[in-house]
């Protein structure tokens, strides 16, 4: 009896190292988790200098007379919602539904008006005589939401890889922890947006 339990034990096939999927998905995510918290210090950096060029030299007026909030915020309402319809994406990418590369689609295509908005924004400020080496204001202006506008670019990048291995099908579908890091950025860039344009264009409406 004993032999024939340890013979159907060996017979049983067992799973090539079955951790090391999840190790390695868990090494994957915890990898941007370190890449976008060393990425917060330069903006927390960034935006407490903006602040303190704000209180010390009063480029709050200048930010008055320059920007215009309402035309911001249509865009950044886009950008608000990419981090939603990239949640539906995941949803449905998890139910193994088409639907997630419409909603990859869209989220792309928010994103992508987002980075058009603010091009059309700097275009405007430009023509205004207002660069980045011209006074303060333009220099930490440029700074910040330069810095982030190129985060947004790399995520439009990310987020059109995992759109791309989602089309190819089934054979060259991509990884939970993939999507699962692709996701973290991307809604990394939508919360550090949050904070820029509160401090950049709504702090003289707080203050």
């Amino acid at each position: 009896m004993e032999k024939s339990t340890m013979h159907s034990q060996a017979s049983t096939p067992v799973p090539a190292h079955p951790l090391d999927t999840n190790l390695k998905m868990n090494r994957n995510v915890l990898g941007m988790l370190l890449f976008i918290g060393s990425e917060s210090m330069f903006f927390l950096l960034l935006i407490l200098a903006y602040v303190n060029f704000h209180n010390q030299y009063g480029i709050g007026e200048m930010a008055a007379w320059h920007l215009d909030v309402a035309k911001t915020g249509l865009f950044s309402i886009a950008l608000f919602a990419s981090s939603f319809t990239l949640w539906l994406s995941e949803k449905a990418h998890a139910k193994n539904s088409g639907m997630a590369i419409f909603w990859m689609t869209l989220t792309i295509v928010l994103g992508a008006i987002f980075i058009c908005g603010q091009g059309l924004e700097y275009s405007d400020l430009i023509r205004e005589n207002l660069t980045i080496s011209r006074d303060l204001f333009g220099t930490t202006f440029f700074t910040l939401t330069g810095f982030h506008g190129f985060h947004v670019i790399i995520g439009l990048i990310l987020l059109s890889v995992a759109l791309w291995i989602m089309v190819r099908g089934k054979e060259h579908e991509i990884t939970e922890a993939g999507l699962t890091c692709v996701s973290l950025y991307w809604h990394f860039v939508d919360v550090v947006w949050v904070a820029v344009f509160s401090v950049v264009y709504l702090w003289r409406f707080i203050k």
